[in-house]
């Protein structure tokens, strides 16, 4: 059986940290950030975890 190929689009967004979590960046940072609070942007800005329900689909997308 060939090798599993690695979903190109997962492995652009997504990261493994070394205890084995995947990190995310957060959405909504691209454009049209002039009525967005400067908290708001700043907090989007923060890489954050994948939540837990997400993590087995992922982890299958990048093959691990």
């Amino acid at each position: 059986m060939p090798k599993m190929k690695t979903k190109s689009s997962a492995k652009k967004r997504f990261k493994v940290t070394g205890s084995g979590k995947i990190k995310r960046k957060h959405a909504f940072k691209s454009h049209i950030l002039t009525k967005k609070a400067h908290k708001r942007k700043k907090n989007l800005t923060k890489a954050t975890l994948v939540h837990k329900s997400d993590v087995a689909n992922i982890k299958k997308q990048l093959c691990i």
